[in-house]
C-alpha cells in the first residue's frame, strides 16, 4: 500500500521561484486539455486495486476521474496555483512537486503500479531524461508509464510566430522557449536508456478548436516567451497581437484552431 503524507510537498528549491500558471486562465482558455485526455486514460486502463501517480496533474480534473477507477492517486504538479485548484475540486492527495526532482523525492519508492501523465511532460524541458528516471524509481517492477504530451511539430504555427516576433525585437527565443516536443524515435530511445520497454508510441495530429483566440492561448500557455516584456504591457500586447494577426487563417467561422501534434506512449519498467 502506498503510504504518503498529503501535507508533504517538494522542497521549495525544487519548484520554480515564480509560479506563472493561473488555474483561472487554464479553466477559461484550456478546458479542452482534460477533455481530450480520454484516449490516454483508456490506454492506461487503470484497475480498481492500483496505486497511480499523476505526473503534471494541473488542476486535477483528470485526477478526479482517475480516483473513480483505481484504489489511490497521488497528483503532483510544479504549480502551487494548480495544486490549490486540484484540492478545491476534491482531489484527495495533491501536492507541489517538480517532475525534475521526482528522482530524489520520497514518492520515488517503487510503490506505484502506474505513472500517468497528460499534457505535461513537454513542459519538463530542463532535463527530460531525469524526469524519466524519476518515473522509473516511482514504479514497481513491471509497472507502466502511460502518457500523452506535445510531440514533434506541436503548435508549430504559434511557436514559429512567437520566435519570429521575439527575434525582431532582439530577444533570443531559444532562451525562453519552455517546450520539449520530441519525435517518436527520440523519446523511445530515452525511455529505453532509462529502464523501460516501449510497448507503443505514436505521433497523433489533432486540429484543436479553442475556447478562446490565439491571444488567449498565448496568455495561458506562452507566458515564458514574454518574460522580457513583463514591465512593458504595451510591447507585450503588441507581440501577442502580431502573432494572432499573422494567423488569421487559423480561424474558421469565428472559432480559432491550433494544430496539435500529440506524442502518446505506453512503456513498461524492466525488472532488474
Amino acid at each position: 500500500m502506498v503510504k504518503v503524507d498529503p501535507s508533504v510537498s517538494a522542497p521549495s528549491s525544487s519548484v520554480e521561484s515564480k509560479d506563472n500558471w493561473s488555474s483561472q486562465k487554464y479553466v477559461k482558455n484550456a478546458s479542452f486539455v482534460p477533455v481530450l485526455g480520454a484516449p490516454v486514460l483508456q490506454l492506461l486502463d487503470a484497475q480498481p486495486h492500483e496505486h497511480i501517480l499523476d505526473l503534471g496533474a494541473g488542476d486535477g480534473v483528470l485526477t478526479v476521474e482517475l480516483e473513480k477507477r483505481c484504489k489511490s492517486v497521488v497528483a503532483i504538479d510544479s504549480s502551487a496555483d494548480m495544486i490549490k485548484a486540484a484540492h478545491e475540486i476534491g482531489c484527495r492527495d495533491a501536492r507541489v512537486v517538480d517532475g525534475h526532482e521526482l528522482v530524489d523525492h520520497e514518492l520515488a519508492n517503487e510503490q506505484f503500479d502506474a505513472v500517468f501523465s497528460n499534457a505535461a511532460l513537454h513542459w519538463m524541458k530542463k532535463d527530460p531524461a531525469r524526469v524519466i528516471q524519476g518515473v522509473n524509481k516511482c514504479l514497481k517492477p513491471g509497472g507502466r508509464f502511460v502518457a500523452e504530451c506535445g510531440g514533434h511539430m506541436n503548435v508549430c504555427e504559434v511557436r514559429t510566430g512567437l520566435h519570429a516576433a521575439l527575434k525582431k525585437r532582439g530577444v533570443n527565443p531559444e532562451e525562453v522557449d519552455p517546450w520539449f516536443f520530441p519525435g517518436t524515435k527520440t523519446y523511445a530511445r530515452m525511455l529505453e536508456k532509462n529502464g523501460f520497454r516501449v510497448d507503443s508510441i505514436e505521433l497523433i495530429p489533432r486540429l484543436t478548436p479553442l475556447s478562446t483566440d490565439i491571444a488567449g492561448w498565448i496568455d495561458t500557455f506562452g507566458f515564458t516567451f514574454l518574460k522580457a516584456f513583463e514591465n512593458d504591457e504595451q510591447e507585450r500586447r503588441s507581440i501577442i497581437d502580431e502573432v494572432q494577426d499573422n494567423l488569421k487563417f487559423s480561424q474558421d467561422e469565428g472559432v480559432w484552431h491550433i494544430m496539435y501534434m500529440r506524442l502518446r506512449f505506453k512503456a513498461t519498467k524492466i525488472s532488474n
